[in-house]
């Protein structure tokens, strides 16, 4: 018999073994920290009585408020999965489910009631059988720009300097804890590296709490927490037992799906990813998202740090294979391993495939996940306040509105090559000065610098501008027309 855990604080032996009489699922996923019995259309989660340094499940009143705080913070999210909180009785010596939302006397435990659903639709699943897509992650950049658009600032959280220190602290004990588990030796480097990622930023970090870049987030978005639900993906299980773990910058939030994607091979849905949640969430004055791309290698190293101490003690409980989360360990390390930044411009005409091209070099450029894609096209949009499928409205294409534009992508460049990220540059160009704006900005950085110039035909360039679909970009067939008469100057970059 397998000795109890000693994070397994009061058997739950006779709940469990009723709930399964009682459900009769057709499957039952144990996990660290819950028992999920699956139902032919429900789904009910059972918290396990464990306590850990960062989830407390110990007591039935603790799971009861815990079960009731899930169902909160994930209506946020994923309304339509979560129902309600039942509770597990005792009368008569006996054990009775209740209903949802029904009474509390006798409670010996809770169980968070969910609607099922297709779990080939989980994101990991589909990682696993290669069905996630480009579409699929622009679709999810959108929806966590707009989740955390809509959640208000903190104050005052566990985002200090200070906080930091403590939790990379935390994660370095949680993996020498997990002892053989782990792999000790990269424990150990990881202890060395982690706190060396986060020092020379201690002074973002703070700025970033002053910006307002902290706020009550999911927490867990990892691929397993999302899935899709009528061709749209839905994060879900937020965390609600830890304000330490939710209580988060916003572009730590986001790096656990960056992270998993990565770890799993996938960097150019990775870059996607974050291209596509720069592009649409909100500014953060003080402390721009492109400034905190400094922070990403730590973030990402530690997503996969704590992923690697929570699989370990998943197997502790199941007894399953170690070698899953020692990869996110080796994979926390690589996170962490320098990727010196550089700029690439591609210029041309509309139509020519300039984004196509940008979307499709950036994942190999520089550090995980690639480099930041930045458009003039995006950019109008965003200092017109608009959505990015919204047209602009008439004379917002003058030739003071487009040198505003051109300064302002350099501007926004920038600050994400002195983060140490790649960046590539999508623009028209047209003109000899906002070429040699994007080479002299490389060379104010002090980066290696490449310019592509894409030729197309007028013809193919007018047909890809009327086929485009829910893109930034506003060209018309008649916008081919007038470039094609543009006097380009002399074009020195390579040209395609």
């Amino acid at each position: 018999m397998t000795a109890r855990p000693s994070f397994v604080v009061e058997d739950q032996s006779e709940t469990v073994a009723f709930l399964e009489a009682e459900l009769n699922p057709e499957r039952r996923i144990d996990t660290h920290g819950a028992v999920v019995f699956l139902c032919r259309e429900r789904a009910y989660k059972l918290k396990r009585a464990v306590k850990f340094p960062y989830m407390d499940f110990s007591t039935e009143s603790r799971r009861a408020a815990m079960c009731a705080a899930e169902i909160d913070v994930n209506r946020r999210s994923a309304p339509e999965i979560y129902l309600g909180i039942a509770p597990v009785l005792r009368r008569e010596g006996k054990l009775l489910l209740g209903e949802v939302g029904g009474t509390a006397d006798n409670a010996v435990d809770w169980l968070v009631v969910m609607r099922r659903f297709d779990e080939e639709g989980l994101l990991d699943r589909m990682a696993a059988r290669g069905a996630l897509t480009p579409e699929l992650m622009a679709a999810l950049g959108a929806r966590v720009a707009r989740f955390h658009d809509g959640l208000p600032a903190i104050a005052s959280g566990f985002c200090t300097p200070d906080d930091y220190r403590h939790s990379v602290a935390a994660d370095v004990r949680q993996m020498r804890e997990a002892g053989e588990r782990l792999d000790p030796p990269t424990s150990e480097a990881l202890a060395e590296a982690m706190p060396r990622s986060l020092e020379p930023f201690v002074d973002l970090v703070a700025r970033r709490v002053a910006a307002g870049a902290i706020r009550r987030c999911h927490g867990d978005l990892h691929l397993r927490n999302i899935v899709t639900l009528n061709g749209q993906p839905v994060p879900f299980d937020a965390i609600e037992f830890s304000d330490k773990i939710a209580n988060i910058d916003v572009l730590y939030d986001l790096a656990f799906a960056l992270m998993d994607l990565a770890r799993q091979g996938l960097g150019a849905l990775a870059n996607r990813l974050l291209n596509e949640w720069l592009w649409r969430v909100r500014e953060t004055e003080g402390a721009s998202h492109e400034e905190a791309l400094a922070l990403l290698p730590m973030f990402l190293a530690r997503r996969a740090a704590i992923r690697a101490y929570v699989d370990s003690a998943v197997t502790a409980v199941s007894g399953a294979d170690n070698a899953p989360a020692r990869a996110y360990q080796k994979a926390a390390l690589a996170f962490l391993q320098p990727a010196p930044p550089r700029l690439v411009a591609i210029g041309g005409l509309s139509g020519s495939g300039k984004t196509t091209l940008a979307l499709k070099m950036a994942p190999e450029i520089g550090r995980t996940p690639g480099a930041v894609v930045v458009r003039t096209d995006v950019e109008r949009k965003r200092q017109a306040g608009i959505a990015l499928e919204e047209r602009m409205p008439a004379g917002s294409y003058s030739p003071e509105a487009s040198a505003r534009t051109y300064a302002a992508v350099i501007v926004r460049a920038e600050r994400v090559l002195r983060a140490g990220h790649s960046v590539v540059l999508d623009a028209v160009f047209a003109h000899p000065d906002e070429r040699a704006a994007a080479e002299a900005l490389a060379q104010r950085v002090g980066v290696p610098f490449q310019g592509i110039w894409l030729d197309v035909p007028k013809d193919v360039a007018q047909r890809r501008v009327t086929d485009r679909k829910g893109d930034a970009s506003d060209a018309t067939p008649d916008v081919v027309e007038r470039q094609f008469d543009y006097e380009l100057g002399a074009i020195d970059w390579e040209r395609r």
